[in-house]
């Protein structure tokens, strides 16, 4: 059973990681205020406590139009702390898994991106992550980046419970149909993540160094926001408190926010299926399956 350092347990990704992970290895998974990642000495002396063959860092500070008004607590959450995190991997010859981003990139190229693409992020937060991805590659530890993008749960902030909240109070939404990317659900994320070490753990920082680089890993295929918005409210287990009678198309430059998005950040993730033999589903398939399994939650309680 190997020792697994599992950080930021109360995201979206997280919270699915601890479950997911259980079978793997004997799990510690920590959350502020166990862990401070402005504390880059607080962060060294948590890890060497607990002395992980693997640290997975599914921490992030994701509040995109704030980080432009905090760009030090961004810079310090989303890239030095995953620098420590990288250089305390290499020391302890422990492994690292950590979860990127979309919004490394600018959305101009036209076509979903690869993972040899010129990164070049438009927002204070795009920036932060990907200088947490180049502080790890420079440490020279045995690491897979993961990016992602548009994770959703039914638990915390994201946009599929902003669609049902609005549609329960509002009979017209205009939603963006010019931003497009991959709904990824962090249940199956966590899930493909767990199946992925799963066939590293025996010599787990050897095996994940034979493969050490940047992967896409989101949900199979992409969507507008709009068209993601249709998809959520056609599979609402609770149709029936819906009030929405029309969403309507609107442009991004309609809604001005601090920070800039990335207009088509959808990743292309074949590097991934064919270095890993794995998957995500279909966007389309995982939001379904999500609805049913909310709508039986709400069910029970």
């Amino acid at each position: 059973m190997i020792r697994i350092l599992l950080l930021g347990k109360k995201g979206q990704l997280g919270w699915e990681l601890q479950r997911t992970l259980a079978p793997l290895g004997r799990v510690v998974a920590l959350d502020f205020p166990e862990i401070d990642l402005r504390k880059p000495d607080s962060l060294r002396q948590v890890i060497q406590q607990y002395h992980p063959e693997l640290i997975i860092n599914a921490t992030a500070y994701t509040d995109v139009d704030r980080a432009e008004s905090e760009p030090q607590t961004a810079i310090a959450i989303n890239a030095q702390a995953p620098g420590v995190l990288a250089e305390m991997s290499r020391a302890l010859g422990a492994a690292l898994i950590h979860y990127s981003t979309d919004y490394v990139f600018n959305g101009r190229k036209g076509s979903a991106y690869l993972e040899t693409d010129t990164p070049d992020p438009l927002n204070t937060y795009g920036q932060s992550k990907l200088a947490g991805e180049q502080a790890i590659a420079s440490t020279g530890c045995a690491y897979l980046i993961l990016r992602t993008s548009w994770v959703y749960s039914f638990r915390r902030d994201n946009f599929v419970l902003k669609v049902l909240n609005w549609s329960r109070t509002q009979q017209t939404l205009r939603i963006v149909d010019d931003q497009i990317s991959n709904p990824t659900w962090a249940r199956m994320l966590a899930e493909t993540s767990a199946q992925l070490l799963a066939t590293l753990k025996e010599n787990m920082a050897g095996r994940v160094r034979e493969r050490t680089g940047i992967y896409h890993v989101a949900g199979n295929g992409w969507a507008s926001r709009l068209e993601w918005a249709k998809a959520i409210l056609q599979y609402d287990p609770r149709r029936h408190e819906q009030i929405v009678r029309e969403i309507l198309p609107a442009r991004t430059a309609e809604f001005p926010t601090p920070a800039k998005r990335p207009l088509f950040s959808a990743l292309d993730c074949n590097r991934f299926s064919e270095t890993f033999q794995l998957a995500l589903p279909a966007w389309q398939e995982s939001l379904q399956l999500a609805s049913v399994e909310q709508g039986k939650s709400q069910e029970q309680t």
